[in-house]
């Protein structure tokens, strides 16, 4: 028996991501997004596990110290360090042209590297303040931050942005944001033609000469989403890329937490700093694997990305943990008792 062709097309065809920002919509144009949820399912996860640890004499933080020192990381770690991550390492001209755009983090643009640096200075001043040790604390942070990451990279697939490069894997993914983002008309200008003929016949108050109307990118996305023949004859011109964001949450999410979960749990008498050190190691490496199948978000840096190169670093830290844990042989007396 064979299949027929329409199906067997649609079996073969690369799925188009549509997917909503908007978990749902108050009005036609705000609501709740799945990145703010990320970040809340990242803190909740972080709480729960934490004190799951505080209550298994794992690590230096009693569980009703917990709530306190999650809701401070969350806002002057992750929050603020992210966000001045992203202006310094990717956008430093907001600084000089729009210094107060710096403190608007609903618009978006947040970076990874300074949200896990943030939560190092923070937990450094917490730990002064506190009297007890920096590395300790880090040893059980590390730890859940991959969740996070995880949550993170799920919604920046929901989003459809910081996809991967072309290719013809059975598992790529079609973007609508490389039409939106540029991408499209800057490498294949010939598609992106094709993809503005599309509109033209199909959505014409979309355009405006020979260009997306202001504001009209909205509307384009509604259409991919709403009208089924208008996204398949745009999605013809699509190109399947791999899906980099879930690559980066299986990596520097779910597979690092398993790793680092399973030493923590394993090695409760670990030294301070000995799972900080394996956490900047392993997710440094992780990440500079992860870029070889994502489009740069900016120029690249002695040939590197911009993620490859501030994860070089990391590694240099990762070693620095290692090596004053395996030193200095502190342990947690809580652990031993």
């Amino acid at each position: 028996m064979t299949t027929p062709a329409p199906l067997m097309n649609t079996l073969l065809a690369h799925y188009i991501n549509v997917l909503q920002p908007e978990i749902f919509k108050f009005t036609e144009s705000f609501g709740p997004k799945w990145y703010g949820l990320a970040y809340v399912g990242g803190f909740v996860c972080a709480y729960l596990l934490m004190v799951w640890m505080a209550k298994r004499k794992i690590g230096q933080l009693k569980p009703e110290e917990i709530s306190d020192f999650i809701f401070m990381g969350a806002l002057l770690g992750v929050m603020l360090g992210g966000r001045l991550g992203y202006v310094l390492f990717y956008q430093p001209q907001m600084i000089i042209e729009e210094p107060l755009s710096i403190l608007k983090l609903w618009d978006g643009g947040m970076a990874s590297h300074g949200g896990i640096l943030g939560l190092m200075v923070f937990t450094f001043f917490y730990a002064r303040k506190r009297k007890i040790s920096w590395p300790g604390i880090g040893d059980n942070l590390v730890v859940v931050t991959p969740l996070g990451i995880l949550f993170g990279r799920l919604a920046n697939f929901i989003n459809g942005e910081l996809y991967g490069h072309v290719s013809d894997v059975a598992w790529a993914v079609k973007f609508p944001n490389e039409f939106l983002h540029g991408d499209l008309s800057k490498d294949y200008p010939e598609q992106a033609s094709a993809v503005f003929q599309t509109i033209g016949e199909m959505e014409p108050q979309l355009l405006n000469g020979y260009g997306l109307a202001d504001g009209s990118g909205a509307a384009f996305m509604d259409r991919m989403r709403d009208n089924d023949a208008f996204r398949e004859a745009v999605g013809e011109f699509l190109n399947p890329r791999h899906p980099s964001q879930l690559y980066e949450g299986i990596l520097e999410g779910l597979v690092l937490f398993a790793i680092l979960f399973a030493v923590r749990v394993k090695w409760r008498n670990a030294p301070f700093g000995a799972i900080t050190g394996l956490f900047f190691i392993l997710y440094a490496v992780f990440r500079i694997v992860v870029e070889n199948f994502r489009v740069p978000d900016a120029d690249l840096i002695a040939g590197l990305t911009r993620g490859q190169f501030y994860s070089l670093p990391m590694i240099a830290i990762g070693i620095g943990f290692l090596i004053y844990a395996f030193r200095s042989k502190k342990r947690n007396s809580v652990t031993t008792a």
